[in-house]
C-alpha cells in the first residue's frame, strides 16, 4: 500500500500547523508550505524576478526579501498576487515533490503531512492521496491570530478574500477535523483519522 500524502487546509488560525504536528508525532514527515515558500523567495533567480517587478523597496538591507512588504503589495491587488504566484508556485511545487519523494522512500516514515493553506488554489492537491479540512469558527481563529503581531480580523479577511471560500474548500476535502475545542480532542481526532487512512482495510 502506498504511504499516504495528507494535504491539510483550513482558514487562517484554524490550527493547520497543530494538526500537521499531530500527524508528525504519528510518524509522518511534515512539509510546511510556508517554510518552502520562504526558502523559495531567497533563490537568486526568484529575487531577480521580484526586483524586476517591484524594485529594491521589497528587499532588506541584508539582501533578503522583506516578506511583509511583498504581502502588503500582493494582498491589495489580485493581479500582483497572481504575478507572485507565477514566480514562486512552480518552484515551490518542485521543492515539495522532491521532499515528498524522499519521505516516501524512507522506511522510517509512515506518510507525509503537507500543511498548505493554498493547496487547492495552487493545484497542489494532486500531490495528495487525502485532503483534510481543519475547521474552527471565525471568532476562535481571530482570537488565536490576535496573539500574532499585526494579525487581526482585517488581516484574516484581506488574505482569505483571495482564496477559495472555506465552505468550498471543506467540500473538496475528504475529511474534516474540528479544532475548536481542546488539544486532547484534536489529538484523538487526528489519531483516529490516521488509523483509518493508514490502515484502510483493517
Amino acid at each position: 500500500m502506498r504511504k499516504p500524502v495528507i494535504g491539510i487546509v483550513g482558514g487562517m488560525g484554524a490550527g493547520k500547523s497543530a494538526v500537521a504536528a499531530e500527524f508528525g508525532a504519528l510518524g509522518c514527515k511534515v512539509i510546511d508550505a510556508d517554510a518552502v515558500g520562504h526558502a523559495t523567495l531567497e533563490e537568486p533567480d526568484v529575487k531577480a524576478e521580484l526586483r524586476k517587478r517591484w524594485g529594491k523597496e521589497i528587499f532588506r538591507a541584508d539582501g533578503s526579501v522583506d516578506r511583509p512588504a511583498v504581502a502588503k503589495i500582493v494582498f491589495g491587488d489580485r493581479r500582483e498576487l497572481e504575478a507572485l504566484n507565477l514566480i514562486v508556485h512552480p518552484r515551490m511545487r518542485r521543492r515539495m515533490e522532491r521532499q515528498i519523494s524522499e519521505a516516501l522512500s524512507d522506511g522510517g516514515v509512515k506518510g507525509v503531512a503537507l500543511d498548505a493553506a493554498v493547496l487547492f488554489e495552487a493545484g497542489w492537491d494532486d500531490l495528495c492521496t487525502h485532503v483534510v479540512f481543519v475547521a474552527a469558527p471565525k471568532e476562535v481563529r481571530v482570537r488565536r491570530l490576535s496573539l500574532r503581531p499585526g494579525c487581526g480580523r482585517g488581516e484574516v479577511e484581506a488574505r482569505e478574500k483571495f482564496q477559495i471560500s472555506l465552505d468550498n474548500k471543506a467540500r473538496k476535502c475528504d475529511y474534516t477535523i474540528d479544532n475548536s475545542s481542546t488539544v486532547s480532542h484534536l489529538h484523538r481526532q487526528v489519531g483516529e483519522l490516521f488509523l483509518r487512512i493508514h490502515h484502510p482495510t483493517d
